[in-house]
């Protein structure tokens, strides 16, 4: 077993205490730092710094309880990212209504990547609503036809 999976147990039941989802946790290595990375959300999608102090304080306090490493590292607790990537059936769902840019393995209409909002989702299909010019069209692809599929930042 890794030490990350040794440590997500804590660090779900960390996030359940503070009303988050866990995103991500993994080391990240920058020169000769060791970072444990712990990216969170809210139900929302959204995320504040105040809520990062809060969970990293109370990780910190845990981590340094079970004294699970024997090295130095840095722990950073941060928002998951207003373009993360969806990487589930469950998050496609939850993103339904939102901006979203996905990338096709086969061109949709004559288009390899679209970008704008999602309108609905189920396990074989999805819907996205994009502007051309300054018309509103939309893009129906199966699941499986989809690369990548992410968050977008409107403008």
């Amino acid at each position: 077993m890794t030490q990350i999976e040794q440590l997500t147990p804590h660090i779900l039941s960390i996030c359940e205490q503070h009303n988050v989802s866990l995103y991500e946790c993994k080391w990240v290595q920058q020169g000769s730092m060791r970072i444990l990375q712990v990216a969170i959300t809210k139900e929302d999608g959204s995320m504040d710094i105040d809520t990062c102090q809060e969970v990293s304080n109370h990780l910190s306090e845990v981590l340094d309880e079970m004294d699970a490493m024997d090295f130095e590292y840095y722990l950073e607790v941060c928002s998951a990212g207003a373009e993360r990537a969806l990487r589930s059936e469950k998050e496609v769902l939850h993103a339904v209504g939102k901006h979203v840019y996905a990338k096709f393995h086969q061109t949709v209409d004559k288009k390899q990547d679209v970008t704008g909002t999602l309108l609905s989702f189920d396990s074989n299909e999805l819907v996205i609503e994009y502007r051309d010019k300054q018309r509103k069209k939309t893009v129906k692809t199966d699941y499986g036809n989809v690369s990548m599929i992410r968050l977008a930042v409107t403008l």
